[in-house]
This record gives structure tokens, sequence and C-alpha cells, in this order.
């Protein structure tokens, strides 16, 4: 594929070692899938993540048409286990962005880094083929997810998306609406080298000009438990969520008891911009 602004040899360099340097940490070796035998290990994965094997999210075939026409589909082993997988597709060629499609890890394993390895070698690959941002969409629900995309990888949400897939009658969405947020990850931006290299970042606290957006702080958990609960922090988020980031707001950072930090934008600015 070739590359139309090439990204200095240094900056690939760096993100190869931040790739080696987090799987190592996790314990595991990521790599990208390309056989049968891998793809059907891939569709096992996923439905031992989310349920619905009679209704898998992705097809071995479609999995397979993806690789052969160079995408990307990344496995994380510990040993000769499949652990974690990573898939993602080119978009627009003008975007020179891949979207991340699905990326999801073993329950038991939450915790150990194995997401963050993922990400990283998907990073290192995106930087090697001249793609310099990394989009993909989580539900804004999922305090964990949020966390890890806002903060531990430095990815900012850039779009509201409310029942963005339908319902999903899966284990971890149960059937709720699948709203989601549109995070985009600028590969190298100093936000993202810091956090790739294991640099806290300054993050920011707020001020006049911001407002918190509380999230619950389990709602798989919520889902089970009550789901009528859930289904009102669906409908509260969105409701205070969606209009200020259509307003002009602007996702900057996450924390796990206080919420979304949104920078507040000038509704009159943004109708301009949208009617100009």
């Amino acid at each position: 594929m070739p590359i139309e602004m090439p990204i200095e040899t240094s900056s690939l360099g760096l993100a190869a070692e931040d790739a080696a340097r987090w799987a190592a940490k996790a314990g595991v070796v990521v790599r990208e899938l390309r056989n049968l035998d891998e793809a059907h290990a891939v569709i096992d994965l996923l439905v031992e993540i989310w349920g619905r094997p009679e209704n898998p999210l992705i097809t071995v075939e479609f999995l397979r048409a993806l690789t052969k026409a160079g995408n990307y589909v990344a496995g994380a082993y510990d040993g000769d286990r499949l652990i974690g997988v990573c898939i993602g597709f080119h978009e627009e060629p003008a975007a020179r962005t891949l979207h991340s499609h699905i990326a999801g890890v073993v329950p038991e394993l939450a915790g150990r880094g194995v997401g963050t390895a993922l990400k990283l070698h998907q990073r290192a690959w995106a930087l090697a083929r001249g793609i310099i941002a990394i989009e993909w969409t989580f539900d804004p629900l999922v305090s964990r997810n949020a966390y890890f995309n806002i903060v531990k990888l430095g990815a900012l949400p850039v779009e509201y998306l409310p029942n963005f897939y339908g319902a999903m009658h899966d284990a971890i969405n149960g059937g709720d609406d699948t709203d989601r947020l549109l995070a985009r990850w600028e590969l190298l931006s100093p936000r993202v080298l810091a956090a790739c290299s294991g640099t806290p970042f300054e993050r920011p606290v707020g001020g006049p000009s911001s407002r918190r957006v509380a999230a619950p702080a389990d709602i798989e958990a919520l889902r089970v438990s009550d789901a009528a609960t859930a289904g009102a922090w669906r409908h509260r988020l969105r409701d205070e969520l969606e209009p200020l980031m259509a307003s002009g707001g602007r996702v900057v950072d996450f924390d796990c008891e206080l919420g979304y930090l949104v920078e507040l934008g000038d509704p009159d600015l943004e109708q301009i911009r949208r009617t100009s």
C-alpha cells in the first residue's frame, strides 16, 4: 500500500517498541492472523466473549475476505491459546484512517493488559502503512471501556451515535439500545504518544466552560440485576451527552467516579458551521 505522506522512521520504530513492550508486559505474543484455522479460532473466541453461537458477530468467510483484502486481523496468544482479538478495516482512502470494528479479550483475563497490547500492535501496523488515525465505537455506559479508551490510550470521542447497531441480543449488550461513542485515536498526537510510552499526560480538570456527565460504575452487572435502572441510565446519559456533543462540546477526559468531562462548545458557532 503506497504511503502518500511518509511517517518518520523514528516514529515507526517507537511505535513498534511500544507495542513490543506492552505485549511483553501482558505476557502475550500479538501477531496477524491469516489462515483458515486461525479464522475459525477467531470466530470461536468471539462467541466465547459475546455469546450468540447461532449468529456470530462476524463469519469465517467475511473474515477471510478482510484479510485477503489487506485489512487488520490480529490475535494475542498466551502460549498456544488465543485469548484476544482485534479486527479493523480501512475507511475511505482520503481519510487515511483505519476503523477498528471488533476488539475483545477473554473475560477472566481482563485487567492483564492484553487489550492494550492488541491496540498498540494495531497502532504500529497502521503507522507502517501511512495510516495516521484509528476510529472505533464503544458503549458510553461502560465505564471501564471509556477509561481505557480515553485515559489509557489517549483516544477522544468525536460523535455520539444513538442506537447505532440496533438491538444486539448477546451476553454483553443484553438487548439494550446500542448507543455508541465514536472514538478517534490520533496516532501521533502528543496525548497518544505519551499514553503509548507509558508517560502520564496532563489531564484536564474542568472549569467554568466544562461540564461533567455521569456514567454508571458497572452497567454490565446492572443489566443483569436491574434491567429497568440500566435502561434509565441509557436515556439519562443520551439526553445529557448527545446534545452537548451536537452543539460542539468536546469530551476531553473520563473519570470512573465523575464521568465524562465535556468542554462546552459555542452553539452559535456550531450552527454557522452546519449551515455553511
